[in-house]
C-alpha cells in the first residue's frame, strides 16, 4: 500500500490498473496453459510444440513490465521500507518526487529508444530466426508499451505526492 496518501489519483488511473490487471491475468493464464501443454506433450508423447519457448519468452517480458507497473502503483517497488519509514513525511514526499522525476526521464528515454528499435525492425522487415518467424517488431513493441505503462503510473505517483503534501498542510 502506498504510504504517501491516497492510493488513486483518479478514475483514469483506476481504469488503467483494471485493464493492466486484466491483461496480466490473461497473459499469465496463457503462459501457464502453454507451459503445461508443452510439459505434457514432451513428457507423455515425446512431442514438442516447437513455438512454446518463443511465446513463453515474450509472455515473461510482458509480465515483467506489467507487474512492475502494478507494483509501482501500490508503492511496493524500489523501496527499502525500514529506511523509508524512518523518514519524516516531508522527506518521504521529496524523495518520492525526486525518484519519480528521475524514473520518468529514464522511462521516456527507454520508451523512445525501444520504439526506434521496433521501427527499425519494422522498416527492415526483420523476422525472428524461430519456428514462428515472428516479425521482430511485434515482440519489440512490448518494450516501449511497457515503459509507457510504467511511466503512466509514475505520473500518478507524482500527482499523489502533491495531494499528500496538500493534505498535510
Amino acid at each position: 500500500m502506498n504510504t504517501l496518501g491516497p492510493v488513486s489519483a483518479g478514475p483514469v488511473f483506476d481504469l488503467a490498473e483494471t485493464l493492466t490487471r486484466f491483461l496480466t491475468g490473461l497473459v499469465l493464464c496463457f503462459l501457464v496453459l502453454l507451459v503445461c501443454a508443452e510439459a505434457l506433450l514432451r513428457g507423455g508423447f515425446n512431442y514438442s510444440l516447437g513455438f512454446a519457448e518463443e511465446l513463453t519468452g515474450y509472455c515473461v517480458v510482458l509480465l515483467t513490465f506489467l507487474g512492475a507497473a502494478l507494483a509501482l502503483r501500490h508503492g511496493s517497488l524500489f523501496r527499502v521500507h525500514f529506511l523509508f519509514d524512518a523518514l519524516s513525511p516531508t522527506a518521504k514526499t521529496w524523495i518520492a518526487r525526486v525518484f519519480v522525476l528521475i524514473a520518468l526521464v529514464i522511462c521516456v528515454t527507454l520508451a523512445w529508444k525501444t520504439k526506434d528499435l521496433m521501427l527499425s525492425s519494422l522498416s527492415r522487415g526483420k523476422f525472428a530466426p524461430t519456428v514462428l518467424r515472428t516479425p521482430l517488431w511485434i515482440p519489440q513493441m512490448v518494450m516501449p508499451a511497457g515503459f509507457l505503462v510504467i511511466g503512466f503510473f509514475l505520473v500518478e505517483q507524482l500527482l499523489l505526492t502533491f495531494r499528500s503534501s496538500n493534505e498535510s498542510n
